[in-house]
């Protein structure tokens, strides 16, 4: 069994689109072998800022043999059909072809003997295949070349077995067994025989090939670092994986921040170095900032990095003298001042502009407040007013990502209250599963108004999601809609609200397009609400079976329905009730088909004989009652246990008595009170929907 090794060199790659490049190409490669039935043990992908790499082990001498066949026309089919049919398939005439049956009648098949290629043919083919289909998000045309690529190529390595692949294409660097190491400490070429050799000759030429060990150096020598002032690396997960992508051979140093940017708020310093300069910020044991950042280069120097921590600290106090302007100057304009600028911004052509929302958004604060515990509508309304005033900021401008946080900080220094400030900073919040949700009264308050006037809205211009495109982001602000709802344990009508945040949009000009959207927004919910519930375990048939009832649309009662739902059917009297109620229900959906009728009505008492029709009627009777008042009391676990007391008589009804008697009206009768099952146990949920 032979190893194949290659790698792709080219000039540096982007960050964000490595990892994926590399399980491409390993993807594109391994299904070309696989569709000549070529069979390998193991194909592992690598990638660094410059080299793509695949090894692939386990491989044998040659693909086997097969056969191919190819489906033609149908037997009499026209002449030029079958002529099309004879060229395509290779054959000179029809006779060479198979006749075999199918469902369309007798067809012809031509097969054909295809017999095993060389390995190191077969992966020639598949290389060059993976290079022209490999699909980046952007690639480039270079030289005088038309061969496009993400960046230009610089050579090719390709090894199988410890020998050179030759690959067939004029306009691809000549494929060898050699490399360069890392660009500036190692960019001597040298040979390699097979994927260990190269992996430990990279590794002497100052190339680390395994991501996830660049990773680990990164991380301890940072640890390491920081500990020699006491301090510890604010965790940051997207940094770190975009920093492993752009080093080969990574070395951390530590630079200074000088002390007079220390007073500007933490997150602009960490925003700064973060965003412009890709550097590591540092705490102290108590979580105070530190007057240090971390910096990892891709180079070893005489000076032990003397000259780059320089050369970066004299580049962040240009970058931190950039947003000290921008802090300063805002902060001469109070945030009420800003606001009329919003009417210079779009929310969107057809929803107004921002300054429009704000004021929908100041009105809506006032209704959703009633629904909050300890809301004050005069603060939430103060608030919105000023929530999308840091949107025209120096610093907002420079970093759209601080929008919101750096709201709340020119608040406060407005002399706002607290909570007003931390509502303009969480209104968006939450912005995903992980971030945290508001639980400030005010804060709840607008981060509701600003998702439900944003679903409201795009919504009713029929600016829904399809597929997995989602351009304004309505599925997160439908889930955030449910977090805050949901953690907050608040009792919203949704369709109420929905009605009120469509009313305070002024209809467009073409008014028919414009419709008010509750009977899409509550589906929209539920589907998301499945989103919720299938990470806490609960299953969506359950979600689908509350919601079919119609007119639920608070979602605190909804799920504690559905987890009273779960519970019961988790025990085994609720599998048997149900299972009883499936039966039930065939038995009236085949009836009611046959006699063209439907056996809603109440039963006749008179014409109950057994003993299980009487105990069985009597039985839906007080659980029907009993119920009632359970499920206006919300307590669903209380219903719930009625029902799993009609269980032996239900079983007892199906056991003695024969639904289909031969009299007429004894029939009749018993079909209607087999339709009183259903209709005692779907007050609490559609147990029809449930799987």
């Amino acid at each position: 069994m032979a190893e194949f090794l290659l790698e792709i060199l080219s000039e540096d790659i982007p960050a964000r689109m490595q990892v994926q490049a590399a399980d491409d190409m390993k993807r594109l490669v391994t299904e070309h072998l696989t569709g000549v039935g070529l069979t390998f043990g193991s194909a592992v992908a690598h990638s660094t800022p410059r080299r793509l790499v695949l090894v692939i082990d386990g491989l044998p001498e040659k693909s086997p043999d097969r056969s191919e066949e190819r489906k033609g026309p149908k037997v009499g089919a026209p002449d030029g059909a079958i002529q099309g049919f004879l060229k395509s398939a290779g054959l000179s005439s029809i006779d060479q072809a198979e006749v075999r049956e199918t469902d369309k009648g007798a067809t012809y098949f031509a097969v054909r003997a295809v017999p095993g290629a060389p390995t190191a043919e077969v992966l020639a083919q598949a290389v060059v295949t993976a290079i022209d289909t490999l699909p980046w998000p952007k690639s480039m045309r270079w030289s005088s070349g038309t061969r496009r690529w993400v960046r230009p190529l610089a050579g090719i390595l390709a090894i199988l077995d410890g020998q050179p692949l030759s690959l067939d294409s004029n306009d691809l660097p000549i494929a060898g067994n050699s490399t360069v190491g890392h660009r500036f400490l190692g960019p001597e070429s040298f040979n390699v025989t097979g994927f260990a050799d190269y992996e430990r000759k990279l590794s002497e030429h100052h190339v680390l090939l395994d991501r996830e060990k660049r990773k680990w150096r990164i991380q301890g020598d940072a640890r390491h670092l920081a500990e020699t002032r006491g301090l510890v690396v604010v965790p940051d997960e997207n940094l770190l994986e975009e920093v492993v992508g752009l080093v080969e051979w990574p070395v951390v140093f530590m630079g200074r921040i000088d002390d007079d940017f220390m007073d500007l708020p933490p997150e602009v310093r960490r925003t700064t170095m973060r965003a412009n300069q890709k550097y590591f910020t540092l705490e102290d044991a108590n979580g105070k900032p530190a007057p240090y950042f971390l910096i990892v280069a891709n180079m070893e120097t005489a000076d032990k990095g003397a000259a780059i921590v320089a050369g970066n600290e004299r580049v962040l106090r240009a970058r931190l003298s950039d947003a000290r302007f921008f802090w300063d100057q805002d902060r001469k304009t109070k945030l009420a001042d800003q606001r009329p600028k919003l009417a210079k911004i779009a929310f969107h052509a057809k929803l107004g502009t921002v300054l429009e929302r704000v004021e929908r958004l100041e009105k809506l604060a006032v209704e959703i407040a009633k629904y909050v515990p300890r809301a004050e509508a005069t603060m939430a309304v103060e608030a919105a007013a000023l929530c999308k005033s840091d949107l025209v900021s120096g610093m907002v401008g420079e970093f759209p990502e601080l929008q919101g946080l750096m709201g709340r900080y020119y608040a406060l220094g407005e002399g706002a209250p607290e909570h007003v400030a931390n509502a303009i900073r969480d209104h968006y919040k939450p912005l995903g599963p992980n971030d945290v949700c508001p639980t400030e009264p005010v804060s709840v308050v607008l981060a509701l108004a600003e998702k439900i006037d944003t679903l409201v809205g795009f919504f009713a211009i029929g600016e829904l999601p399809t597929g997995s495109k989602d351009p304004f982001a309505l599925r997160r602000a439908a889930l955030g809609v449910i977090r805050l709802i949901v953690e907050n344990q608040l009792r919203i009508k949704l369709t109420e609200l929905f009605g009120q945040a469509f009313f305070l949009y002024p209809p467009p000009a073409d008014a028919s397009v414009w419709h008010f959207p509750a009977h899409k927004l509550l589906p929209f919910f539920a589907d998301r609400l499945k989103v919720v519930l299938k990470e806490r375990g609960v299953r969506h048939d359950l979600v689908d079976a509350v919601f079919a009832l119609g007119g639920e649309d608070d979602l605190v009662r909804l799920l504690a329905r559905v987890q009273a739902l779960q519970d019961f059917l988790a025990t085994p009297d609720g599998a048997n009730l149900l299972a009883a109620y499936k039966r039930a229900a065939n038995i009236l959906k085949i009836e009611e088909k046959r006699d063209s009728v439907s056996y809603e009505d109440a039963p006749d008492a008179a014409l109950l004989s057994l003993d299980e029709e009487h105990a069985l009627a009597a039985a839906l009777a007080d659980a029907g009652a009993r119920v009632e008042p359970l499920i206006a009391a919300e307590d669903f676990q209380g219903a719930m246990a009625i029902y799993a007391e009609l269980r032996p008589v239900v079983d007892a009804f199906f056991d003695g008595v024969t639904v289909n008697a031969e009299q007429a009206d004894i029939r009749v009768n018993r079909l209607r009170l087999l339709s009183r099952i259903p209709g005692t146990l779907n007050k609490i949920a559609d147990f029809s929907r449930i799987a």
